[in-house]
């Protein structure tokens, strides 16, 4: 059995879609026939240009082939983006053109992977299994000036639509994304598993509850500083009034840290300290050493449908979440999370009232862990994604 892999981000990138592959890749590995072949088509390490890792553009080990294509330089910038992707789609096609596969699979958040990917499959006339990890027509309108999303939206529905139909089956990583696609691919076969917490996070979960003793308690982040997260509508103005009683911690990079760096300073703000994006190893440490542990994404309807990755490694580590969440982020760690607040996106008041709900005290989350351990998740989709290609096939 021979598989075409598309991810455009792979370990040991920093990215939610490359741990989530990863780990997709070893169960696929235990499951695929004795003599299989998996060719993985990524980039080398390219999520922040902060953030510089070696890997080799070639490894090989039991029938896992994984290809990393060297990308132009670039940053977090929509046109830098699409000309690393271009670079990206050209190598995989001249790579895949005379090769013999019996399913491609891609995984892609902001569509053009799954556009990669339909491409290939239409061309070779193969079964196609796409893993959406974000709605990108819905998102579109609330990143892009108006005047290009009335441009770009209609083109990139015709894409989309064009991505699903060849698909033979599709996994949404969030049941918030099932009435958009279900109204709209009737006919398609949906699965839904989710982002899940790998071993690092698992074997870092506490097992006692411990109270906070710190004098000043730390608030960390650790992500994307981009639109999306619209860490600079809420982090000067929360920062600022919690000074001498809280200390903020932000790791990451992104296509808005400038604005971030620029409120901070419009603010006079002195209890923010902005890292670089670091490794899991030194990330997990930060989270051992952290009181609370923050997200936000921006106030958007796109975000009232997804699921972002970190609150499952968040959840992992035992600490208070404090969350500016809506939809369906909101409910799912209302029902699952223990000790954890919810605000409405960019609301400051709201964020202020919602810290008074927390316990300064990390506790350990089995339940959480048990049902959402990634292996376990990625073991029940490599059985799918198999199970797609029998079905094709009989």
């Amino acid at each position: 059995m021979r598989i075409l892999f598309l991810s455009f981000y792979y370990q040991p990138d920093l990215s939610a879609g490359s741990f989530r592959n990863k780990a997709l890749i070893e169960s696929l590995k235990n499951q695929l026939p004795t003599g299989s072949v998996v060719d993985v088509l990524t980039t080398l390490p390219s999520r922040y240009a902060s953030f510089s890792v070696d890997a080799p553009q070639y490894e090989e080990s039991d029938g896992i082939r994984i290809h990393r294509i060297e990308l132009p330089d670039h940053n977090s910038g929509m046109l830098d983006q699409s000309r690393a992707f271009i670079s990206y789609a050209k190598e995989v096609i001249r790579f895949t053109g005379a090769k013999d596969y019996d399913l491609v699979y891609a995984s892609s958040s902001r569509l053009m992977t799954a556009a990669l990917g339909s491409f290939i499959a239409r061309k070779k006339r193969l079964p196609l299994y796409l893993d959406i990890r974000d709605i990108f027509v819905d998102t579109i309108k609330d990143v892009l000036p108006s005047k290009l999303v009335w441009v770009f939206k209609p083109i990139f529905s015709i894409i989309e639509r064009w991505s699903v139909k060849r698909a033979h089956k599709i996994n949404l990583v969030s049941g918030g994304f099932r009435e958009y696609f279900e109204l709209r691919y009737p006919d398609k076969h949906f699965s839904y598993f989710t982002n899940g917490i790998d071993d690092e996070f698992i074997e870092a979960q506490p097992e006692i509850d411990a109270v906070s003793a710190s004098g000043v308690p730390e608030v960390v982040y650790a992500g994307n500083f981009g639109e999306g997260q619209g860490l600079h509508s809420i982090i000067p103005q929360l920062a600022k009034h919690f000074e001498g009683q809280l200390m903020f911690k932000l790791l990451g990079d992104g296509g808005r840290k400038s604005q971030l760096e620029s409120a901070l300073r419009d603010h006079n703000v002195t209890n923010v300290e902005l890292l670089s994006p670091v490794n899991r190893s030194s990330l997990i440490e930060i989270y051992r050493k952290a009181d609370i542990l923050f997200l936000h994404l921006n106030n958007y309807d796109a975000f009232l449908k997804v699921l972002p990755s970190k609150i499952f490694e968040y959840a992992a580590v035992g600490k208070p979440i404090w969350a500016g969440v809506s939809g369906f982020s909101a409910k799912f760690l209302q029902d699952n999370v223990s000790n954890s607040a919810v605000f409405h996106p960019c609301d400051v008041k709201q964020a202020i009232n919602s810290f008074n709900k927390l316990s300064l005290v990390t506790s350990p989350r089995v339940e959480f862990v048990k049902t959402f351990s990634r292996k376990t998740i990625m073991d029940d989709m490599a059985t799918d994604i198999l199970g797609a290609l029998e079905s094709n096939q009989s």
